[in-house]
């Protein structure tokens, strides 16, 4: 852990692929404390935030893959045994967690391999149940792509806002503070939009169900 904070304190593109590579796969690396950071040096004029968000969710793509990979050729066991043991547990990683992506990946269809990306909890583990689900690599890497760079821009637009704000020391105080408002506003937004989705589908099934009321 004293190297990711080496390379948190050294942030460029290369450190953030390879940070954001790590918090996809299982590896305790806070995707705030990566890309907002970027961000708020960006506003200075010392990187690119274009060039941020882009080298955030390439890296988000790879360390997604790693573990659809994983889960896709080596299956439920592995995962399992690996979260229970004690390198998982030093990835705060528990058979109860990778249980709850793969409920929510189930409940939710292929679809929740994008709102998972934005879900704290679920984010870094939904690739598994991707891959335990042997859901095809190109429409994965499809909408775990739109996910995270939707995340990233997020995080991005925090980091840039911040920069106008708050002085550099107070800066992982603060991201901390905004990104749980974040959080709560995307977990109030999924849910409102997957109520959405379960009223129009019980809508259109009852319009289209035959009324076996009327007389021949």
């Amino acid at each position: 852990m004293n190297i990711i904070s080496s390379l948190l304190s050294n942030l460029n593109y290369g450190t953030i692929l390879f940070l954001m590579l790590l918090e996809s796969t299982v590896i305790p690396v806070p995707s705030e404390l990566v890309v907002a950071p970027a961000a708020y040096h960006a506003a200075a004029g010392n990187v690119d935030i274009f060039l941020v968000i882009l080298f955030a969710t390439i890296g988000a793509d790879l360390g997604a893959s790693i573990n659809y990979v994983v889960a896709y050729f080596f299956g439920r066991p592995l995962i399992y045994r690996f979260a229970n043991s004690k390198w998982g547990k030093m990835c705060l990683l528990n058979q109860q967690k990778v249980e709850h992506s793969e409920k929510y990946f189930y409940d939710h269809g292929v679809v929740a391999t994008l709102t998972g990306r934005l879900l704290p909890g679920i984010r870094h583990l939904i690739s598994i149940p991707a891959g335990l689900a042997k859901m095809p690599y190109w429409k994965f890497l499809f909408y775990t792509t739109i996910g995270a760079g939707c995340w990233n821009c997020i995080l991005a637009a925090m980091g840039w806002y911040l920069h106008a704000i708050v002085p550099e020391e107070q800066l992982n105080d603060k991201i901390e503070e905004y990104s749980e408002y974040i959080k709560l506003f995307l977990i109030a937004a999924i849910l409102m939009a997957i109520l959405f989705f379960v009223i129009k589908h019980a809508i259109e099934k009852k319009k289209n169900k035959p009324n076996t009321n009327q007389q021949p």
